[in-house]
């Protein structure tokens, strides 16, 4: 991918994850566990942002899938990170998964995120596959619009319940 200027960042460059990239990338955790669900466990939200993310690189290091991270090349910090793999969809189609989206918050709404969208779709492609999809946490509205402006449709909806109040 062709590197990009952004007047807050400097020049971004888009490239697959490497070994130096790890901690990093692992930094971003915190990113992905806001939106989660006020009555869940923040502690256990950033643990399993932890685990996405360590499965995810695991993954691309196996060939499974695929790692991109968002580079300013003016101090060399990762700003962002997406990863996508590959995920058999209910109707038995196979579909690209964007497991994890994490932008450094110096780098909102600097175009990171659509950049590193758009590597996840470049990945899909080239794997023939036909839809790339995600989810992200109802609360999330930040997230959730940035995904409609960039033509993702509200497919499914999870609805929970708490059984330690709810009554018949």
């Amino acid at each position: 991918m062709l590197p990009f200027v952004n007047e807050d960042l400097g020049l971004v460059r888009i490239r697959p994850v490497c070994d130096e990239d790890l901690e990093a990338v692992m930094a971003l955790a915190p990113r992905l566990a806001e939106g989660v669900a006020a009555w869940r466990d923040p502690e256990g939200a950033m643990r399993a942002a932890r685990e996405w993310l360590a499965g995810s690189l695991a993954a691309a290091e196996s060939r499974r899938g695929a790692v991109f991270v968002a580079v300013d090349s003016g101090d060399s910090q990762v700003v962002g990170v997406v990863s996508v793999q590959r995920q058999l969809h209910f109707t038995g189609a196979m579909d690209a998964y964007v497991g994890e989206l994490a932008v450094h918050p110096r780098a909102v709404r600097a175009g990171v995120g659509r950049r590193l969208m758009a590597a996840a779709e470049d990945w899909a492609r080239q794997q023939g596959l036909r839809h790339l999809t995600l989810e992200t946490g109802a609360a999330n509205t930040a997230a959730r619009r940035f995904y409609a402006a960039l033509g993702y449709l509200e497919e499914g909806v999870r609805l929970t319940r708490s059984l330690e109040t709810a009554t018949l």
